[in-house]
Protein backbone atom coordinates (compact mmCIF):
# COMPACT_ATOMS: atom_id res chain seq x y z
CA UNK A 1 0.00 0.00 0.00
CA UNK A 2 1.21 3.49 -1.06
CA UNK A 3 0.07 6.96 -0.95
CA UNK A 4 1.98 10.42 -3.01
CA UNK A 5 0.92 13.84 -2.36
CA UNK A 6 1.33 17.42 -1.47
CA UNK A 7 2.64 17.80 2.12
CA UNK A 8 0.69 20.28 4.35
CA UNK A 9 2.89 20.81 7.91
CA UNK A 10 1.64 21.65 11.44
CA UNK A 11 3.22 22.30 14.55
CA UNK A 12 3.91 20.24 17.69
CA UNK A 13 0.68 19.46 19.56
CA UNK A 14 -2.08 19.86 17.01
CA UNK A 15 -5.12 18.69 19.48
CA UNK A 16 -8.26 17.34 18.37
CA UNK A 17 -10.20 20.13 19.28
CA UNK A 18 -7.76 21.74 15.89
CA UNK A 19 -8.38 18.69 14.21
CA UNK A 20 -12.43 18.63 14.47
CA UNK A 21 -13.96 21.59 16.91
CA UNK A 22 -16.17 20.27 19.39
CA UNK A 23 -18.93 23.06 18.18
CA UNK A 24 -19.58 20.82 14.89
CA UNK A 25 -19.71 17.22 16.67
CA UNK A 26 -23.89 17.44 16.76
CA UNK A 27 -23.68 15.15 14.06
CA UNK A 28 -21.96 11.70 13.27
CA UNK A 29 -21.54 12.44 9.41
CA UNK A 30 -18.14 11.93 8.63
CA UNK A 31 -18.74 14.11 5.33
CA UNK A 32 -20.01 16.83 7.07
CA UNK A 33 -17.81 16.81 9.89
CA UNK A 34 -15.08 16.50 7.51
CA UNK A 35 -15.84 20.08 5.86
CA UNK A 36 -14.68 21.65 9.24
CA UNK A 37 -11.08 19.79 9.39
CA UNK A 38 -8.22 21.55 10.62
CA UNK A 39 -10.39 25.10 10.04
CA UNK A 40 -9.30 26.87 13.32
CA UNK A 41 -5.33 26.16 12.40
CA UNK A 42 -5.84 26.17 8.55
CA UNK A 43 -8.89 27.65 7.40
CA UNK A 44 -8.31 26.57 3.83
CA UNK A 45 -7.25 22.79 4.51
CA UNK A 46 -10.31 21.37 3.19
CA UNK A 47 -10.71 23.26 0.40
CA UNK A 48 -7.09 22.43 -0.70
CA UNK A 49 -6.79 18.75 0.57
CA UNK A 50 -6.40 16.19 -2.75
CA UNK A 51 -6.81 12.56 -2.66
CA UNK A 52 -3.42 11.10 -1.23
CA UNK A 53 -2.06 14.42 0.41
CA UNK A 54 0.04 13.96 3.41
CA UNK A 55 0.08 15.79 6.85
CA UNK A 56 2.96 16.16 8.53
CA UNK A 57 3.23 17.38 12.32
CA UNK A 58 5.61 17.81 15.84
CA UNK A 59 5.02 16.25 18.57
CA UNK A 60 2.12 15.07 20.69
CA UNK A 61 -0.49 15.17 17.16
CA UNK A 62 -3.97 14.43 18.11
CA UNK A 63 -3.62 15.16 21.92
CA UNK A 64 -6.51 16.01 23.87
CA UNK A 65 -9.73 14.21 23.77
CA UNK A 66 -10.37 10.81 23.08
CA UNK A 67 -12.89 11.51 20.11
CA UNK A 68 -12.79 9.03 17.10
CA UNK A 69 -14.20 12.51 14.95
CA UNK A 70 -10.38 13.11 14.44
CA UNK A 71 -8.80 10.47 12.47
CA UNK A 72 -11.88 10.40 10.92
CA UNK A 73 -12.25 13.56 9.19
CA UNK A 74 -8.21 13.56 7.80
CA UNK A 75 -9.90 10.18 6.63
CA UNK A 76 -12.41 11.41 4.97
CA UNK A 77 -11.12 14.36 3.75
CA UNK A 78 -8.98 11.85 1.48
CA UNK A 79 -5.62 12.49 3.75
CA UNK A 80 -3.35 9.47 2.68
CA UNK A 81 -1.23 9.75 5.75
CA UNK A 82 -0.62 11.30 8.86
CA UNK A 83 3.51 11.82 9.11
CA UNK A 84 4.53 13.25 12.87
CA UNK A 85 6.97 12.76 14.96
CA UNK A 86 4.70 11.35 18.06
CA UNK A 87 1.29 10.62 18.38
CA UNK A 88 -0.88 10.77 21.53
CA UNK A 89 -1.96 6.87 22.28
CA UNK A 90 -5.51 7.14 21.95
CA UNK A 91 -5.50 9.18 18.56
CA UNK A 92 -2.58 6.63 17.30
CA UNK A 93 -5.19 3.83 18.36
CA UNK A 94 -7.44 5.78 17.14
CA UNK A 95 -6.30 6.07 14.02
CA UNK A 96 -6.00 2.02 13.09
CA UNK A 97 -9.76 1.54 14.43
CA UNK A 98 -10.70 3.60 11.45
CA UNK A 99 -8.03 2.68 9.41
CA UNK A 100 -6.03 5.94 8.62
CA UNK A 101 -2.22 5.19 7.99
CA UNK A 102 0.57 6.68 10.33
CA UNK A 103 3.58 7.17 10.96
CA UNK A 104 6.23 8.31 13.67
CA UNK A 105 9.24 9.38 12.08
CA UNK A 106 10.76 12.76 13.55
CA UNK A 107 13.42 12.85 10.79
CA UNK A 108 10.73 13.20 8.22
CA UNK A 109 8.81 15.32 10.38
CA UNK A 110 11.91 17.56 10.16
CA UNK A 111 12.86 17.31 7.11
CA UNK A 112 9.96 17.77 5.04
CA UNK A 113 8.80 21.14 4.22
CA UNK A 114 4.73 22.32 3.54
CA UNK A 115 4.17 21.98 -0.39
CA UNK A 116 7.02 19.30 -1.10
CA UNK A 117 5.81 16.28 -2.92
CA UNK A 118 6.15 12.92 -1.09
CA UNK A 119 5.29 9.22 -1.43
CA UNK A 120 5.20 7.05 1.34
CA UNK A 121 5.40 2.91 1.07
CA UNK A 122 3.33 1.77 4.16
CA UNK A 123 4.96 -2.03 3.57
CA UNK A 124 8.53 -0.62 4.07
CA UNK A 125 8.27 2.07 6.27
CA UNK A 126 10.40 4.48 3.43
CA UNK A 127 9.07 7.75 2.99
CA UNK A 128 10.26 10.05 -0.10
CA UNK A 129 10.27 13.25 -0.49
CA UNK A 130 10.47 13.86 -4.41
CA UNK A 131 10.97 17.20 -3.64
CA UNK A 132 14.27 16.67 -2.45
CA UNK A 133 14.98 13.32 -3.00
CA UNK A 134 15.84 12.70 0.03
CA UNK A 135 14.28 9.76 2.07
CA UNK A 136 13.30 8.52 5.48
CA UNK A 137 12.73 5.60 7.45
CA UNK A 138 9.65 4.79 9.73
CA UNK A 139 8.74 1.67 11.44
CA UNK A 140 6.16 -0.11 9.21
CA UNK A 141 3.58 -1.20 10.97
CA UNK A 142 3.22 -5.52 11.41
CA UNK A 143 1.07 -6.92 8.76
CA UNK A 144 -1.89 -7.57 10.90
CA UNK A 145 -2.36 -3.66 11.37
CA UNK A 146 -1.81 -3.62 8.32
CA UNK A 147 -4.38 -5.57 7.32
CA UNK A 148 -6.86 -3.79 9.26
CA UNK A 149 -5.79 -0.30 7.62
CA UNK A 150 -6.28 -1.59 4.36
CA UNK A 151 -9.65 -2.87 5.37
CA UNK A 152 -10.61 0.38 5.84
CA UNK A 153 -10.50 -0.33 9.61
CA UNK A 154 -11.16 -2.35 12.38
CA UNK A 155 -14.60 -3.25 12.02
CA UNK A 156 -14.23 -3.94 8.06
CA UNK A 157 -11.71 -6.07 8.97
CA UNK A 158 -13.52 -8.11 11.25
CA UNK A 159 -16.29 -8.35 8.97
CA UNK A 160 -13.51 -9.64 6.04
Amino acid sequence: MNTKGKVFKYPDNVDTDVIIPARYLNTSDAAELSKHCMEDIDKDYVNKVRPGDIMVAGWNFGCGSSREHAPLVIKTCGTGCVIAKSFARIFYRNAINIGLPILECPEAADGISAGDEVSVDFDTGIITDLTTQKTYRAQPFPEFIQNIISAGGLLKSLKK
